[in-house]
Parts: C-alpha cells; sequence; structure tokens
C-alpha cells in the first residue's frame, strides 16, 4: 500500500514539476540543468542546450536563430560521438567515404540568420530573458523516434539500391554499358546513406540484430555493385557526332556501320558527350566521279577526328577517300560510304586501344 501511494505522488511531482518551476520565476522549467535533465534523461534523449547574448546591433530574431543553431549543433555533435563510439566492423564500408565528415554534415551547417540545420524528429524550445538580454534554447529528439525513422530511411535507400542496381544489370546484359554505369553512379551515394543509418541506429541501441540493419542485403548489393563498377570500367565509351551527305541527301551510313564494328571490339556509344571517354566526329561526303558502259562510279571524301576527354587532346585526325561502283549514282555513292567504313574502323581501333 505504501509503495502504491510512493508512486502516486511521484506522478503528481513531476506532473506538475514544470508548472511549479514556471510559476516559481516565469521561465520555463528546462532551463534547470537539474530538471532538465529529469525530464529528459539522456537514456531517453539526445538534446542540446545553448545560452546566447543579444549583441548590441542585434534584434532578438536574430540571436534566437544563433541560439537554436547552436543548440541543434550540441544535439547533432552528442549523436555523432554516440556513433563515433560504437564503430564497428558489421557495417559496409564505402570506399573514400569519411562517415565521421559525413556525419557532422548531415547534422549540423554553418550558423545562419535564416536557417539552420534540424536533426530528424527534433523540437527546439526558447525564451528571451529581456533582463540579462540573453535567448536560451534548448533542442532534444526521442531516441525511440529517431529509431523508427531510421529503420525507414534504411528500407527506403536499400529498397533504391536494389532499383538502381536491378536497371543497371538488365541494360549490361542488353549492351547498353554506358546507361549501366549511369545507373551504377546514381546508386554509389546511398550507400554512404545506408552506412551512416546503420550506424546512428547501431548507436541508438547497441544490441540491434543484423537483420534490424538489414546487413546481409546492404552487402550483397554492395558486393555486387563493385563487380559490375569493375567490369564496366574497362568498357570503352564513346561519342559520336557525325555529317554525312550522299549526293545531297542526309544519311548515317558511315556512323551507324562504324558504331556497329567498334561495339564488336568492346566500345559502348552514348548520348550525352560528358560521359564519354572519347569524342569522334565523322564527316562524310559524296562526289561523281565518272560513268562507263551504264556503271556510275563515286566518292566518298571522310574526314575523322577522334579526341581522347581523359588526355583532352585530339589523338587521331585523318583524311580518307574510297571509291564505288554501281548502276546508279545514288548506289555508287552508297557503295563508297561502305567501303569507307573498314579503312576508318581499323584506324580507329589502333587509337582507342591504346
Amino acid at each position: 500500500m505504501k509503495r502504491t501511494t510512493v508512486k502516486i505522488l511521484l506522478f503528481y511531482v513531476f506532473a506538475f514539476l514544470p508548472c511549479w518551476v514556471n510559476g516559481q520565476n516565469g521561465k520555463p522549467f528546462w532551463m534547470d540543468n537539474d530538471v532538465r535533465n529529469m525530464q529528459y534523461p539522456s537514456d531517453t534523449y539526445y538534446s542540446g542546450f545553448a545560452i546566447v547574448s543579444v549583441g548590441n546591433s542585434e534584434n532578438v530574431e536574430n540571436a534566437t536563430a544563433r541560439a537554436k543553431q547552436a543548440a541543434i549543433s550540441e544535439l547533432s555533435e552528442r549523436i555523432r560521438v554516440a556513433v563515433n563510439n560504437v564503430k564497428q566492423s558489421k557495417t559496409i564500408s564505402i570506399d573514400g567515404t569519411n562517415i565521421d565528415e559525413q556525419i557532422y554534415k548531415m547534422f549540423s551547417s554553418v550558423t545562419t540568420t535564416n536557417s539552420q540545420t534540424e536533426v530528424v524528429g527534433s523540437k527546439i524550445e526558447t525564451y528571451f530573458d529581456k533582463q540579462n538580454k540573453e535567448v536560451y534554447a534548448f533542442a532534444y529528439t526521442n531516441k525511440y523516434e529517431l529509431t523508427g525513422y531510421y529503420k525507414s530511411n534504411l528500407s527506403v535507400n536499400i529498397g533504391q539500391i536494389e532499383s538502381f542496381v536491378k536497371t543497371a544489370q538488365d541494360l549490361e546484359a542488353n549492351g547498353e554499358k554506358a546507361k549501366a554505369r549511369q545507373q551504377l553512379e546514381n546508386a554509389h551515394p546511398i550507400f554512404s546513406k545506408i552506412r551512416f543509418a546503420q550506424d546512428i541506429l547501431t548507436a541508438l541501441d547497441s544490441n540491434i540484430s543484423a537483420e534490424d540493419l538489414q546487413q546481409e542485403k546492404s552487402e550483397t548489393f554492395y558486393n555486387t555493385f563493385m563487380q559490375m563498377q569493375a567490369r564496366l570500367a574497362q568498357a570503352i565509351y564513346v561519342y559520336v557526332e557525325n555529317r554525312e551527305d550522299l549526293l545531297g541527301t542526309k544519311v548515317d551510313i558511315v556512323a551507324n556501320k562504324v558504331k556497329a564494328e567498334l561495339a564488336a571490339n568492346g566500345c559502348s556509344f552514348v548520348e550525352n558527350q560528358a560521359q564519354a571517354d572519347f569524342l569522334l566526329k565523322i564527316d562524310v561526303s559524296t562526289r561523281t566521279s565518272s560513268q562507263f558502259n551504264g556503271l556510275f562510279f563515286c566518292y566518298a571524301d571522310t574526314q575523322i577526328n577522334l579526341y581522347d576527354v581523359r588526355k583532352q587532346k585530339t589523338i587521331y585526325n585523318d583524311e580518307i577517300s574510297e571509291k564505288g561502283g554501281s548502276n546508279t549514282q545514288e548506289k555508287a555513292g552508297r557503295m563508297a560510304m561502305n567501303n569507307t567504313v573498314i579503312p576508318v574502323v581499323e584506324k580507329l581501333k589502333n587509337w582507342i586501344n591504346n
């Protein structure tokens, strides 16, 4: 009976404590360190507290923004430290990714008067002390709410990775290597987000299971990603720009056949030249040469220019003329263009493969 009475008394004490504190001096209860720690215990909350003095030429709104940012920064720093303290080998590692720096950037930003970085689910309360010209700010977030958010966030990001990898696999199988590589480029930054969510969840619950971290899935997708990236890195990506004139008619005869021949030698072709390793320009014009016994003869004069994007210079430039004959001028010109393809490809292969 006595134990029940004590519980009831404690309930009323904690329930009305904030009001009592406010009633004593008109200030929020969270301004008192002991009361704040009692109401927002560290085993349930991450929190940050800040006091900012209002400058002589500063308005209260700007000072309040600075106080909010300072409180959020302290809150995010506590989360960053918690994550750093539970560094473990069971999460995937992303080459070249500084997780500590990323965590800091995700939860903190340079303070400005017009913006602030907020931790997911955080709440911020402020109080302006007119007498002392100080702004107080208190930021806090519930660990259970944070856990729920990052479990959901982890699932969303893994779903995105699965979609990008699956699309890349389909594109690679169809020979569209450039588009497959683009899908992997889209996927790459998401792995950092997955790692981040896993670290946050582990910091929030050191006993969290590998299943909740979706560790097996993330590692499987990452291994698949790395293997595909290695394969696609060996491919050669070419952007082709062509202008072809068949006795006054615009065509794509040489370009299409050159692409087909180079594709058989490991080249892939992109529609965006920013994705290319090489830029290839093909300029073809045809001219009538002669006529004999009902046969027409034409020349295809071709200029080719191959630019190496990595070296940032033209590595091959040449002019090629090939002759073709048939029973009409149009067929003779087309034959001359077709005869141009193999010499062009043979010359290009020597430079592209180096």
